[in-house]
């Protein structure tokens, strides 16, 4: 079989959404409706199983870039166009304007940018810029890599907060790993950060580690604030 309309018509994907609802739908069918159409010996359903099998789960195939994506037997450009925009469009669905957002909580900050920082393969620490009302002025990735290199000068990362004349500014990094625990290296920067901005009159409101869920954390997030360490 290599279309998807080789399948009874009961089993098949779409057929089985309209019938049933999305949430019905397992992730391979869900990867079919975008694939639609398969190759010899293989339809579009069996290519969402191969690939769900190949990168072990939907998150991990989601975080990969278009150029990888093309790269994967029996996806062309048109179906990885098509599954990077669905990735995408998940994504944004996820995300929260700006206008009025209050950051006042770890939990807040982890549904502003918690499922847009997981679904990245690579290191990137965040920086978001708060009003005396503790809402978003600005957010923008400061740098791409790990923590490490990024705040190795924190006046960098000042720098940003006073041009936009912010009262308090949140730092957020991901750990792609999925485990969001903090490294020594992690609470050092921490403590190097919020003596600068202390020294230089702005508040360090927080700074959040995003993880992924799991059974071996409470949360998928840790908060300096939060624990008591800020």
């Amino acid at each position: 079989m290599s279309r998807i309309h080789d399948i009874p018509e009961n089993d098949r994907p779409r057929e089985r959404l309209l019938r049933l609802g999305p949430q019905a739908l397992s992730d391979a069918e869900l990867l079919a409706l975008f694939i639609n159409t398969g190759t010899k010996g293989e339809n579009a359903l069996e290519i969402g199983r191969r690939l769900l099998s190949d990168h072990k789960s939907l998150r991990a195939l989601s975080r990969l870039e278009p150029a990888v994506l093309s790269r994967i037997k029996a996806l062309g450009p048109a179906k990885t166009a098509k599954l990077a925009a669905a990735f995408e469009l998940g994504r944004r669905a996820q995300q929260i304007t700006d206008a009025e957002v209050i950051l006042g909580r770890p939990q807040d900050i982890y549904a502003y940018v918690g499922a847009e920082m997981q679904a990245l393969g690579h290191e990137s620490v965040r920086i978001i810029l708060l009003s005396t009302k503790l809402a978003v002025i600005r957010s923008e990735e400061a740098f791409r890599g790990s923590l490490n290199e990024c705040v190795s000068h924190p006046r960098d990362l000042l720098r940003k907060v006073l041009i936009h004349n912010a009262y308090a500014f949140i730092l957020v990094h991901n750990h792609p790993s999925g485990d969001p625990a903090p490294s020594d290296a992690d609470r050092r920067i921490t403590r190097r950060l919020r003596d600068a901005s202390e020294a230089t009159g702005v508040q360090l409101q927080d700074h959040v580690i995003i993880g992924a869920p799991s059974t071996s954390h409470a949360q998928p997030y840790f908060s300096f604030r939060e624990h008591g360490m800020l």
